[in-house]
Formats: C-alpha cells, structure tokens, sequence
C-alpha cells in the first residue's frame, strides 16, 4: 500500500496530534539545551516526523511515539531522570528499517550528531544508553532503562483487539512471505514468555503483565494455527 502523507489531506485529530507532538518536543529540547546555545528544534522536529512518517511505516510511527509518551506520563514521579528518558523516546526508532539489528544503534548516533554542543555531555550520554536498551537484548540494571523499556514494550499489555492491531501494522512494515516471517515472530513472542518478567518495573509489571501474557500466548496459538 503506497501512502503519500504531504499530499492527502490530514484528519483533524492527525493535525491536533501533530501540533501536540510538535510542542511537546520543541519545549523538551529547549529545556535540555544549554543556556545561550544557539539551537533549531523546529527543525529537529521536522526531520523527527519525516522519519516517522516514512510510508514503509506502518507501526513505528508517530502514533506509535504518542502512545509511548501516553505510558510515560501515566507513570509520571516514578521515573528517575524523566527528561533523559523521554528524550530518548523520541529518538528510539527514528531510524527504522525492518528486520535490521542496527536500528537503535543507528537512531543512538543520529541523536547524538544533533545534540552534540547544544546538550550536555553527561545528558547525552545518558540518553544514547537509553535509545541502545531499547533493543531488549542486554541486562539492564538502572531504573530509567527498565522504565524505558517497559513503555516500548506496554502496547503488549494492551486489549486483545490493539494488540490485534499493532500486530498487523508490525507485520505491514516486513516485505516477507509469511512463511519467513511467522517463525521469527513466534521465537521473539515465546522468549518473552519465557522471562520471569516481561514488564522490569513493578508499576508496569502490575499495571500489563497478565494480560500481555494471554495476548502473546494467544497470538502464538495463531501463529501455529498457520502452521508456518
């Protein structure tokens, strides 16, 4: 399906989330910038949605970013160095390409190439750990990381009918015959099955944690149902 977002007129709530999208991250950089530098967060911005508005995108988009700012705010005080880690959030999938292992590495150094001189050191280091956690595939120990990776992960915990949804758009995203797609889903859904914990915080792990494990495993029994 080919999508041409500049040319087709927008909905109204499309618009109204842009322009929130927009503010929300044009006042969270110019708090992060340092006194007297010189900086363009519009422009930022403007490259920040042409990436997550990519027309090969399907569930790495800026709906995709609202949601997880939505899980953000929810957890609110609980979240050490909130600023960093929404940060983060905003540049966890700026680069994104389907079934590449160097995604968040690549959206880490895309960050900091702009945040370089107009940040402190210290936050963007901060925040490029937390952009590479995001692969969930290291052993993270720091509140922040656990808070970031439980908010990529909360749309598991979503209803049945969303995961359903989110499902199919990371589907979308992949130019794979089902038959090289299914398997390598199934094993990513069945290692999260198999961790003590899915969600690493007790605020999420209480808040999803049982229902992202009756919708992964019964995503699974879809998947074998496809006998692929």
């Amino acid at each position: 399906m080919n999508r041409e977002p500049d040319k087709d007129p927008k909905p109204d709530d499309e618009l109204a989330q842009d322009a929130m999208l927009r503010q929300r991250f044009v006042d969270l950089w110019q708090r992060a910038s340092m006194p007297g530098v010189a900086t363009d967060p519009d422009a930022i911005w403007h490259e920040l949605a042409h990436h997550y508005s990519e027309p090969d995108r399907y569930y790495h988009t800026k709906q995709h970013l609202a949601f997880c700012l939505q899980q953000l705010d929810l957890a609110g005080e609980r979240i050490p160095h909130p600023a960093q880690v929404e940060m983060a959030i905003w540049f966890h999938d700026v680069i994104y390409r389907s079934g590449q292992r160097d995604n968040e590495q690549r959206s880490a150094e895309w960050f900091r190439h702009r945040a370089t001189g107009i940040m402190p050191a210290d936050f963007i280091a901060s925040v490029l750990h937390l952009i590479k956690a995001t692969t969930h595939l290291e052993q993270v120990d720091a509140l922040e990381k656990k808070f970031i990776c439980d908010i990529d992960l909360a749309s598991f915990g979503c209803s049945w009918e969303h995961f359903v949804r989110n499902s199919e758009a990371v589907r979308a995203e992949y130019a794979l015959p089902d038959e090289a797609f299914y398997p390598g889903e199934r094993r990513f859904l069945s290692t999260l099955l198999q961790r003590p914990r899915i969600f690493l915080t007790d605020f999420f792990h209480q808040l999803y944690e049982q229902q992202a494990r009756s919708n992964i495993a019964r995503f699974i029994e879809l998947i074998d149902q496809r006998r692929v």
